[in-house]
């Protein structure tokens, strides 16, 4: 199977790694991954700031880019995959025609552990991480939650890493209190938030933290350096590719 990865902004810019873990994974599944060379923002930090006449100018642009290849379009992202599953049909609603493009561009869209799940990604072809037994906690992104109802296939592949341990998070499914440009308007808002996600992941007793998204991942990992922690943030795509090694 031919898979186009889109990227997202912050792994092209700030962690490629992450991207070429994707990669990595979806190879070890039998995929031949393409990067569409074209790509760029998907247009969210726009549409969530109201500048929705930008945010339809990007969009346009991805959509172009995104139609010209084949295959399913994997985006190591809930929030980006939000935006271009549900968000892009919605800028255009006043225009048939590119609704129905945007349409089929979002059809092909998944989210990278919601693909990887569906794939049938096997324990088996697993090992320890680090090479001992190590407590995960994990951290439902808000987009990846409640935008795209991606629940349970994150947990599943945390599971199936042997000698990784899934911990209870108290309040897990509570926002880390970055959602782009809400940390940045409300910042005592959004570190106060942050401030209790971290005691709740430190409580838990969790050597890392795995998430899908990199913005909630660089808010957190970032909070937890700072105040000298041990927890490490990891995106669930370096989680397996480390796992698989």
């Amino acid at each position: 199977m031919t898979v186009q990865l889109f990227h997202t902004c912050l792994a092209n810019e700030v962690a490629p790694e992450v991207a070429m873990a994707a990669v990595r994974v979806l190879e070890r599944l039998g995929c031949d991954v393409e990067v569409p060379p074209d790509q760029t923002c998907c247009g969210q930090p726009a549409f969530n700031a109201g500048f929705h006449a930008e945010a339809r100018q990007v969009a346009r642009h991805t959509i172009g880019a995104l139609e010209r290849t084949t295959g399913p379009i994997v985006i190591p992202s809930g929030s980006c995959a939000d935006m271009i599953v549900h968000q892009y049909e919605r800028l255009f609603e006043e225009d048939a025609a590119m609704a129905a493009r945007a349409h089929a561009v979002s059809a092909r869209c998944r989210e990278f552990s919601q693909f990887i799940a569906e794939r049938g990604w096997r324990p088996s072809t697993l090992r320890e991480p680090q090479g001992r037994p190590e407590k995960v906690a994990y951290h439902p992104s808000c987009h990846l939650l409640r935008g795209l109802g991606v629940d349970r296939q994150p947990k599943e592949l945390i599971a199936s890493v042997d000698g990784a341990t899934a911990v209870d998070v108290r309040d897990q499914q509570e926002c880390c209190g970055f959602g782009g440009l809400f940390s940045v308007k409300n910042a005592d808002i959004s570190s106060a938030m942050l401030t209790r996600k971290m005691d709740a992941i430190e409580a838990s007793g969790a050597d890392r933290v795995v998430s899908c998204d990199l913005g909630c991942l660089l808010h957190i990992g970032g909070g937890l350096h700072r105040r000298g922690s041990n927890v490490r943030a990891q995106h669930i795509a370096e989680f397996l590719d480390e796992a698989a090694r």
